[in-house]
Protein backbone atom coordinates (compact mmCIF):
# COMPACT_ATOMS: atom_id res chain seq x y z
CA UNK A 1 0.00 0.00 0.00
CA UNK A 2 1.20 3.60 -0.91
CA UNK A 3 0.19 4.86 2.97
CA UNK A 4 2.79 1.97 4.17
CA UNK A 5 5.34 2.99 1.28
CA UNK A 6 5.29 6.54 2.96
CA UNK A 7 5.15 5.42 6.43
CA UNK A 8 8.56 3.61 6.50
CA UNK A 9 10.14 6.05 3.95
CA UNK A 10 9.77 9.09 6.64
CA UNK A 11 10.54 6.48 9.52
CA UNK A 12 13.27 4.67 7.94
CA UNK A 13 16.59 4.81 6.70
CA UNK A 14 17.11 5.49 2.62
CA UNK A 15 18.35 1.74 2.45
CA UNK A 16 14.90 0.42 3.73
CA UNK A 17 12.42 2.54 2.39
CA UNK A 18 10.94 1.54 -0.63
CA UNK A 19 11.47 3.63 -4.02
CA UNK A 20 8.79 6.03 -4.66
CA UNK A 21 7.15 5.29 -8.70
CA UNK A 22 6.12 8.73 -10.29
CA UNK A 23 5.34 10.40 -13.50
CA UNK A 24 5.61 14.01 -15.07
CA UNK A 25 5.08 14.84 -19.00
CA UNK A 26 8.82 15.17 -20.17
CA UNK A 27 7.84 17.61 -22.99
CA UNK A 28 6.38 20.32 -20.67
CA UNK A 29 9.53 22.05 -19.87
CA UNK A 30 11.12 23.86 -17.82
CA UNK A 31 9.33 21.19 -15.13
CA UNK A 32 9.97 18.43 -16.83
CA UNK A 33 12.30 17.56 -20.06
CA UNK A 34 14.65 15.35 -21.57
CA UNK A 35 18.58 16.48 -20.92
CA UNK A 36 21.60 15.13 -22.78
CA UNK A 37 23.00 11.85 -22.26
CA UNK A 38 19.82 10.52 -21.27
CA UNK A 39 17.47 10.99 -18.59
CA UNK A 40 15.19 14.29 -17.47
CA UNK A 41 15.83 17.41 -15.69
CA UNK A 42 13.67 20.61 -14.33
CA UNK A 43 12.01 22.40 -11.93
CA UNK A 44 9.73 18.80 -10.92
CA UNK A 45 12.46 16.53 -11.57
CA UNK A 46 14.70 18.31 -9.02
CA UNK A 47 11.72 18.33 -6.82
CA UNK A 48 10.51 15.07 -6.85
CA UNK A 49 14.73 14.22 -5.81
CA UNK A 50 14.34 16.49 -3.07
CA UNK A 51 11.07 15.15 -1.48
CA UNK A 52 12.58 12.18 -1.76
CA UNK A 53 16.12 12.88 0.03
CA UNK A 54 13.53 14.59 2.72
CA UNK A 55 11.78 11.25 3.58
CA UNK A 56 14.98 9.28 3.30
CA UNK A 57 14.37 7.16 0.21
CA UNK A 58 14.69 7.22 -3.57
CA UNK A 59 12.62 8.20 -6.99
CA UNK A 60 12.15 6.86 -10.22
CA UNK A 61 10.21 9.44 -12.13
CA UNK A 62 8.39 8.27 -15.83
CA UNK A 63 8.50 10.68 -19.04
CA UNK A 64 5.03 10.16 -20.24
CA UNK A 65 2.01 12.32 -21.40
CA UNK A 66 0.23 14.21 -19.27
CA UNK A 67 -3.07 12.25 -19.93
CA UNK A 68 -1.79 9.23 -19.26
CA UNK A 69 -1.02 10.21 -15.24
CA UNK A 70 -4.04 10.25 -13.97
CA UNK A 71 -5.17 6.92 -15.36
CA UNK A 72 -1.60 5.53 -14.21
CA UNK A 73 -1.96 7.18 -10.71
CA UNK A 74 -5.62 5.54 -10.28
CA UNK A 75 -3.66 1.93 -11.42
CA UNK A 76 -1.25 2.32 -8.53
CA UNK A 77 1.15 2.55 -11.15
CA UNK A 78 2.31 5.82 -9.32
CA UNK A 79 2.39 6.64 -6.20
CA UNK A 80 1.63 10.07 -6.90
CA UNK A 81 1.50 12.35 -10.06
CA UNK A 82 4.49 14.43 -10.20
CA UNK A 83 3.87 16.75 -13.00
CA UNK A 84 2.40 20.07 -12.46
CA UNK A 85 -1.68 19.74 -11.73
CA UNK A 86 -3.46 22.34 -10.75
CA UNK A 87 -5.87 21.97 -7.99
CA UNK A 88 -9.37 22.42 -9.05
CA UNK A 89 -12.60 21.59 -7.09
CA UNK A 90 -14.14 19.26 -10.14
CA UNK A 91 -10.69 16.66 -9.87
CA UNK A 92 -10.64 17.61 -5.77
CA UNK A 93 -13.64 15.10 -6.12
CA UNK A 94 -11.37 12.10 -7.97
CA UNK A 95 -8.07 12.98 -6.36
CA UNK A 96 -6.52 14.23 -3.01
CA UNK A 97 -3.59 17.20 -3.17
CA UNK A 98 -0.67 18.35 -1.11
CA UNK A 99 -0.53 21.54 -0.57
CA UNK A 100 0.11 24.25 -3.34
CA UNK A 101 3.81 24.54 -4.12
CA UNK A 102 3.45 27.08 -7.07
CA UNK A 103 0.89 29.70 -8.14
CA UNK A 104 -0.37 28.93 -11.87
CA UNK A 105 -1.57 31.31 -14.15
CA UNK A 106 -2.56 31.03 -17.28
CA UNK A 107 -0.37 32.99 -20.27
CA UNK A 108 -1.17 33.19 -24.39
CA UNK A 109 2.04 32.32 -26.33
CA UNK A 110 1.60 34.26 -29.74
CA UNK A 111 4.24 34.37 -32.67
CA UNK A 112 6.90 37.18 -32.20
CA UNK A 113 5.44 38.59 -35.27
CA UNK A 114 1.57 38.95 -34.19
CA UNK A 115 0.09 41.48 -32.30
CA UNK A 116 -0.21 40.84 -28.48
CA UNK A 117 -3.75 39.97 -27.08
CA UNK A 118 -4.76 42.76 -25.19
CA UNK A 119 -7.71 40.58 -23.43
CA UNK A 120 -9.99 37.69 -23.88
CA UNK A 121 -12.45 39.93 -26.25
CA UNK A 122 -9.41 39.51 -28.63
CA UNK A 123 -9.76 35.80 -28.92
CA UNK A 124 -12.92 35.95 -31.01
CA UNK A 125 -11.73 34.24 -34.26
CA UNK A 126 -8.25 32.79 -33.10
CA UNK A 127 -8.14 29.41 -32.96
CA UNK A 128 -6.08 28.13 -29.37
CA UNK A 129 -3.48 25.28 -29.05
CA UNK A 130 -3.86 23.34 -25.78
CA UNK A 131 -2.00 20.25 -24.10
CA UNK A 132 -4.27 17.39 -24.35
CA UNK A 133 -5.79 16.43 -20.68
CA UNK A 134 -4.52 19.74 -19.02
CA UNK A 135 -5.89 22.68 -17.13
CA UNK A 136 -6.19 24.85 -19.77
CA UNK A 137 -8.18 22.33 -22.18
CA UNK A 138 -10.34 22.61 -19.53
CA UNK A 139 -10.72 26.15 -19.70
CA UNK A 140 -10.75 26.56 -23.29
CA UNK A 141 -13.24 23.70 -23.24
CA UNK A 142 -15.41 26.27 -20.73
CA UNK A 143 -14.72 29.18 -22.74
CA UNK A 144 -14.55 28.92 -26.39
CA UNK A 145 -18.43 29.74 -27.00
CA UNK A 146 -18.15 32.46 -24.72
CA UNK A 147 -14.97 34.65 -26.56
CA UNK A 148 -15.72 32.95 -29.53
CA UNK A 149 -12.83 31.35 -30.54
CA UNK A 150 -11.79 27.31 -31.22
CA UNK A 151 -8.97 25.32 -29.90
CA UNK A 152 -6.71 22.40 -31.07
CA UNK A 153 -5.96 19.60 -28.55
CA UNK A 154 -2.25 18.24 -29.20
CA UNK A 155 -0.45 15.55 -27.21
CA UNK A 156 2.43 17.46 -25.84
CA UNK A 157 2.68 21.41 -24.75
CA UNK A 158 5.99 21.28 -27.29
CA UNK A 159 3.47 20.15 -30.28
CA UNK A 160 1.16 23.24 -28.79
CA UNK A 161 3.54 25.82 -29.15
CA UNK A 162 4.97 24.18 -32.83
CA UNK A 163 1.88 24.72 -34.04
CA UNK A 164 1.99 28.52 -32.98
CA UNK A 165 5.18 28.87 -34.85
CA UNK A 166 3.74 26.91 -38.11
CA UNK A 167 0.83 29.32 -38.41
CA UNK A 168 -1.77 26.27 -37.55
CA UNK A 169 -2.87 28.28 -34.22
CA UNK A 170 -2.97 31.64 -32.89
CA UNK A 171 -1.74 31.22 -29.90
CA UNK A 172 -0.99 28.53 -27.05
CA UNK A 173 -2.44 28.37 -24.10
CA UNK A 174 -0.18 26.92 -21.26
CA UNK A 175 1.51 28.19 -17.66
CA UNK A 176 3.11 31.16 -17.00
CA UNK A 177 6.27 29.21 -15.73
CA UNK A 178 6.17 26.96 -19.30
CA UNK A 179 5.09 30.03 -21.36
CA UNK A 180 8.13 32.23 -20.12
CA UNK A 181 10.46 29.23 -20.88
CA UNK A 182 9.23 28.86 -24.23
CA UNK A 183 9.63 32.67 -25.27
CA UNK A 184 12.87 32.19 -23.60
CA UNK A 185 14.28 29.79 -25.42
CA UNK A 186 12.19 30.12 -28.84
CA UNK A 187 12.72 33.83 -30.51
CA UNK A 188 10.32 33.13 -32.78
CA UNK A 189 7.02 33.46 -29.98
CA UNK A 190 6.50 35.27 -27.29
CA UNK A 191 4.36 35.52 -23.78
CA UNK A 192 1.36 37.71 -24.38
CA UNK A 193 -2.16 38.07 -22.43
CA UNK A 194 -1.98 36.70 -18.71
CA UNK A 195 -4.98 35.72 -17.11
CA UNK A 196 -4.77 35.45 -13.11
CA UNK A 197 -6.16 32.55 -12.16
CA UNK A 198 -5.95 32.37 -8.27
CA UNK A 199 -4.89 28.62 -8.60
CA UNK A 200 -2.49 26.70 -7.06
CA UNK A 201 0.02 23.55 -8.66
CA UNK A 202 0.11 20.75 -6.43
CA UNK A 203 0.76 16.92 -5.99
CA UNK A 204 -2.05 14.61 -7.20
CA UNK A 205 -2.92 11.58 -5.37
CA UNK A 206 -5.29 8.83 -5.30
CA UNK A 207 -8.26 9.54 -2.99
CA UNK A 208 -7.44 6.81 -0.59
CA UNK A 209 -4.04 7.79 -0.49
CA UNK A 210 -4.40 10.15 2.56
CA UNK A 211 -1.26 8.36 4.52
CA UNK A 212 0.45 8.56 1.62
CA UNK A 213 -0.55 12.44 0.61
CA UNK A 214 -0.06 13.19 4.28
CA UNK A 215 3.37 12.39 3.90
CA UNK A 216 4.75 13.99 1.05
CA UNK A 217 2.69 16.88 1.66
CA UNK A 218 4.43 17.31 5.08
CA UNK A 219 8.24 16.68 3.23
CA UNK A 220 6.80 19.61 0.80
CA UNK A 221 6.34 22.35 4.12
CA UNK A 222 10.12 21.03 4.78
CA UNK A 223 11.31 21.90 1.85
CA UNK A 224 9.72 25.25 1.48
CA UNK A 225 10.71 25.61 5.27
CA UNK A 226 14.16 25.36 4.22
CA UNK A 227 14.27 27.46 1.28
CA UNK A 228 14.50 25.08 -1.19
CA UNK A 229 11.49 25.37 -3.28
CA UNK A 230 12.45 28.74 -3.56
CA UNK A 231 15.82 27.84 -5.07
CA UNK A 232 14.57 25.52 -7.77
CA UNK A 233 12.20 28.33 -8.72
CA UNK A 234 14.87 30.76 -9.17
CA UNK A 235 16.59 28.47 -10.63
CA UNK A 236 14.46 27.68 -13.52
CA UNK A 237 12.37 30.64 -13.84
CA UNK A 238 14.34 33.02 -12.77
CA UNK A 239 12.57 34.65 -10.12
CA UNK A 240 12.08 34.49 -6.14
CA UNK A 241 8.78 33.33 -5.19
CA UNK A 242 7.13 36.28 -3.59
CA UNK A 243 6.01 36.29 0.38
CA UNK A 244 2.63 35.10 0.41
CA UNK A 245 3.24 32.64 -2.55
CA UNK A 246 2.38 29.12 -2.57
CA UNK A 247 6.13 28.54 -3.36
CA UNK A 248 7.38 30.60 -0.14
CA UNK A 249 4.37 29.89 2.04
CA UNK A 250 3.77 26.35 4.57
CA UNK A 251 -0.03 25.91 4.49
CA UNK A 252 -1.37 25.22 8.20
CA UNK A 253 -3.03 21.90 7.19
CA UNK A 254 -2.89 18.98 4.29
CA UNK A 255 -4.10 20.12 1.14
CA UNK A 256 -5.67 22.92 -0.42
CA UNK A 257 -7.50 24.68 1.59
CA UNK A 258 -11.39 25.18 0.29
CA UNK A 259 -10.85 22.11 -1.90
CA UNK A 260 -12.57 19.03 -0.72
CA UNK A 261 -9.86 16.58 0.97
CA UNK A 262 -8.68 19.44 2.87
CA UNK A 263 -7.55 18.37 6.23
CA UNK A 264 -7.59 21.58 8.34
CA UNK A 265 -5.61 20.04 11.31
CA UNK A 266 -2.60 22.11 11.96
CA UNK A 267 0.60 20.32 11.53
CA UNK A 268 3.82 21.02 12.18
CA UNK A 269 6.67 19.27 10.47
CA UNK A 270 9.82 17.83 11.89
CA UNK A 271 12.01 18.64 9.66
Amino acid sequence: MAGALFAVACAGPAWSAPPLVTGVDATFAPHAMPKLGGGLQGFNIDLGEALARQLGTTITIEGTEYSALIPGLNAKKYDFVLAPTTATPERAKSLLFSEGYLNTDYTFLVAKSKPDIAGLQDLKGKTIAVNKGSAYENWAHDNAAKYGFKYDVYATNADAVQAVQSGRADANLAGNTVSAWAAKQNPAVKTSYTIQTGLVWALAFRKDDQAGRDKVSTALKCLKQNGTVSRLAQKWFGFTPAPGSAAATVGEGQGVPGLEGYDATPVKPNC
